[in-house]
């Protein structure tokens, strides 16, 4: 037996707990609001970015498809939760519904949101 096996283990599991992730999805918003959508994205509350920050979110941006109203996102993220795994967070649910109007939502406000399946990386 290796007498650092547990030693080893424990290294790979905290390894495997703080590598960066990556994840996309894609969301639907309505026709029109994609200004209204960039002005409330450029003010967010910095109670919401201090909670995706602090669960492991990190370089998060949104792109929009004019001809399709698709918004593309991406994240990285460290830890067990993409930003669309914290909908049971008080702020996270008053950010839906603050962006509900413009956005595709399920009944509970959160955004439709579809992930995506990465194909090609290049680093």
């Amino acid at each position: 037996k290796d007498p650092d096996y547990g030693i080893k283990l424990n290294k790979l599991l905290n390894k495997k707990k703080n590598e960066m992730k990556r994840e996309a999805f894609k969301m639907f918003l309505k026709p029109g609001c994609e200004a209204e959508y960039e002005k409330r994205h450029n003010a967010i509350w910095p109670e919401l970015k201090k909670l995706l920050s602090e669960n492991g979110v990190c370089d998060y941006s949104i792109y929009w498809d004019k001809d399709t109203n698709i918004l593309f996102a991406s994240q990285k993220v460290q830890g067990e939760e993409s930003s669309q795994d914290m909908g049971s967070n008080p702020i996270v649910q008053k950010w839906w519904a603050y962006m509900a109007d413009i956005m595709e939502t399920n009944p509970d406000n959160s955004p439709v949101s579809i992930p995506l399946k990465e194909v090609f990386r290049m680093e």
